[in-house]
């Protein structure tokens, strides 16, 4: 869902109700009276409890998101709304096996969207926009293949936005798992793969999205088996992704995502074929903050921080030009932890909410300003921690996210 001057609303269909036959164009009315009566927000905001007594028994939540950086208020009232409802499916992942000799899953498989990922996007913090940039390339696709655009004289990979397919589907990809014992095998697990991912996209009603994760490990650049520091069947399994990818690309219903924590290993054959290239380093300290303040939400919510306290976002601290008053006092303290936090990672600041309370609370809930304290500590802890280890052992990579198909 790319922002275009205009709000982006959720509403879910309760996926305990799997027999409502309540029609989505009365959801959407509904949603927009919610809102409307709300009158406006700062920011994204998520909505689990509604003064409609239809909306209680047939929505779980509705989420307002992708709100851009230079919007400093909504007016429901006056605003765009684009309201997407939906159903989360509930089933887990299915394992995809290439052999059935081997125990090893070679891919996860869900079908989309999925109540495993449900809240995802939006808990991923970014300090630039490449939330709103990896919608704009689906909208632009979209754009392209409507107008008929020719891919051999305009290259573009024609990936058509959700709404467009009855279901949507992802395929998480073991990259490990391709490697066979026998490596002259690998190349031939590749194709395997790609030949059940074949199947998914000839099903023309579905979206298939497939994740590469440590991509890599499946395109060790060929200098290095050249040079012999790697077998020379390396160069198969590259030449059998590049081609996989090759015959992809022209099935619009395929979107291609890969990360790799390992940039220089990657093969540059593969990197040309990537329409986005993204590097995400260490967040800054207003992401932090942001990552931070919704685990402090979430810890109110569940009555670990009791009792509820007021935290401002930075959108309301800079409004009030970070005076210091009773009303900021712990929101500006959240904000000097956020900037002590500068160099650690996503998935350790993620953690460090859960360290606090684990050591250096001793009861089962606390206040807010005792829990800024303790989670105080579990920083200064992790730098502790990361020195240590830097004795031996090299910091890790920030990651680099690519795109294609």
């Amino acid at each position: 869902m790319a922002y275009s001057e205009q709000s982006h609303s959720q509403s879910s269909p309760n996926h305990h109700l799997t027999s409502s036959t309540l029609r989505p164009s009365l959801l959407r009315d509904r949603a927009v009276a919610v809102l409307e009566r709300r009158g406006s927000t700062f920011g994204d905001l998520s909505l689990t409890q509604f003064d409609d007594p239809l909306l209680t028994e047939h929505a779980v939540f509705l989420a307002v998101v992708d709100i851009p950086r230079h919007v400093s208020m909504v007016e429901f009232s006056t605003a765009k709304l684009m309201i997407h409802v939906f159903q989360l499916h509930e089933d887990g992942p299915a394992a995809e096996e290439l052999d059935s000799s081997c125990d090893t899953s070679a891919a996860s498989h869900w079908m989309l969207p999925n109540l495993e990922f449900h809240g995802v996007w939006e808990n991923l913090v970014y300090d630039t926009d490449i939330k709103e940039k990896l919608l704009n390339y689906a909208e632009t696709t979209l754009l392209f293949s409507d107008r008929g655009v020719d891919s051999n004289v305009v290259s573009c990979n024609r990936v058509i936005l959700l709404h467009w397919y009855a279901y949507g589907q992802l395929v998480e990809i073991n990259s490990h798992s391709l490697f066979s014992k026998w490596f002259s095998e690998s190349g031939k697990l590749v194709q395997k793969m790609f030949q059940r991912i074949q199947e998914l996209i000839d099903d023309s009603e579905s979206l298939v999205c497939v994740l590469i994760d440590e991509v890599e490990s499946l395109t060790a650049a060929r200098q290095s088996a050249m040079s012999g520091s790697e077998p020379s069947d390396a160069i198969r399994v590259v030449n059998a992704l590049l081609t996989q990818l090759d015959q992809v690309k022209r099935y619009p219903n395929v979107l291609i995502l890969t990360t790799s924590n390992v940039t220089g290993a990657i093969d540059l054959a593969f990197v040309d074929r990537a329409d986005i290239k993204q590097y995400i380093g260490l967040p800054s300290a207003s992401a932090i903050f942001k990552i931070f303040h919704s685990c402090i939400q979430e810890l109110m919510r569940a009555g670990i921080i009791s009792p509820v306290q007021q935290i401002l976002d930075l959108r309301c601290l800079e409004m009030m030009r970070l005076l210091e008053n009773e009303a900021t006092r712990l929101s500006l303290r959240l904000r000097d932890i956020a900037r002590k936090s500068v160099g650690l990672s996503g998935r350790t600041l993620r953690k460090i909410p859960f360290l606090a309370h684990a050591l250096y609370i001793q009861t089962t809930s606390a206040s807010l300003e005792n829990y800024l304290s303790a989670l105080e500590k579990a920083v200064a802890e992790q730098f502790r921690e990361r020195r240590n280890l830097s004795k031996t052992d090299p910091p890790s990579a920030a990651h680099f996210d690519t795109c294609t198909k």
